[in-house]
């Protein structure tokens, strides 16, 4: 049971991409210090998981680079929240990954379709409801990419700079009708995503899988991955009283990720 950091029971939360890795882990440390949670994800099986296990959640369809769809979330989280505190804007691809003159414009357009687009559908609906509030919080999920350059994830690396862009705009925007936001920049985080990011980039510069991988953890400083955990704990805090004046930074845990 995380510690409660002073948040009331009852905050309402939405958390994009809830249904699975990071964003379920959020939506399970919120709900275990009583907040109320919506999320939305388009993994049909996930999602049942979800309903499963989180019978009081609310929980959506919702592939968030499509406006309609996002809209419909909208509705049904008022419909079942009555309201919104925390917007945790996690949703995201890690795009295609290779040279730019390899890649498509639908594949880069689709990177930014879903990971920057989807940040602003959820955002500008947010917004109204959150200006009600008297917690209210946007937390967007960058990565260490937003802060480093990332030969053959171009598309990826470009959405991730772009919402610390968005971020630092709104907290000057927001800020004065008393909500927060902030990023959050993960790093290399263990679980089968990064699994499949390593692969895929041992196999553009053509090494083995378990060199790859050693690679990304000595361009570590603490020389270790984190966890999915790592990142909800930071979110918590940053919706809690105790990140009461911390607004438009980008803050990395990553254990220090010196280059991708």
């Amino acid at each position: 049971m995380p510690q409660t950091m002073g948040l009331k029971p009852g905050l309402r939360v939405l958390v994009t991409a809830g249904a699975s890795g990071i964003g379920r882990t959020i939506a399970e440390t919120f709900a275990a210090v009583g907040a109320r949670i919506q999320i939305c994800d388009i993994s049909d099986q996930a999602l049942e998981d979800c309903r499963t296990a989180h019978p009081d959640w609310g929980i959506t369809r919702c592939d968030v680079s499509n406006e309609d769809q996002v809209t419909a979330l909208f509705d049904a989280l008022k419909a079942q929240l009555g309201g919104l505190d925390v917007l945790i804007n996690n949703a995201g691809v890690a795009g295609p990954t290779g040279g730019i003159d390899t890649m498509s414009p639908a594949e880069w357009r689709q990177t930014v379709d879903v990971n920057l687009m989807g940040q602003f559908y959820c955002a500008r609906l947010a917004v109204p409801l959150l200006k009600q509030s008297e917690n209210a919080s946007i937390i967007a999920m960058s990565s260490v990419a937003g802060r480093l350059g990332y030969a053959y994830r171009t598309p990826y690396a470009a959405t991730k700079w772009a919402i610390i862009g968005l971020v630092k705009s709104l907290a000057i925007e927001l800020g004065p009708a008393g909500i927060r936001v902030n990023a959050i920049l993960p790093g290399i985080v263990e679980g089968p995503r990064i699994e499949r990011v390593i692969a895929a980039r041992a196999d553009e510069v053509g090494v083995p899988y378990g060199e790859m991988e050693q690679d990304y953890i000595n361009k570590i400083s603490l020389r270790r991955m984190v966890t999915a955990q790592d990142i909800a704990n930071q979110a918590l805090f940053l919706c809690s009283p105790m990140g009461a004046n911390i607004s438009g930074q980008p803050i990395s845990v990553c254990g220090n990720v010196e280059v991708l």
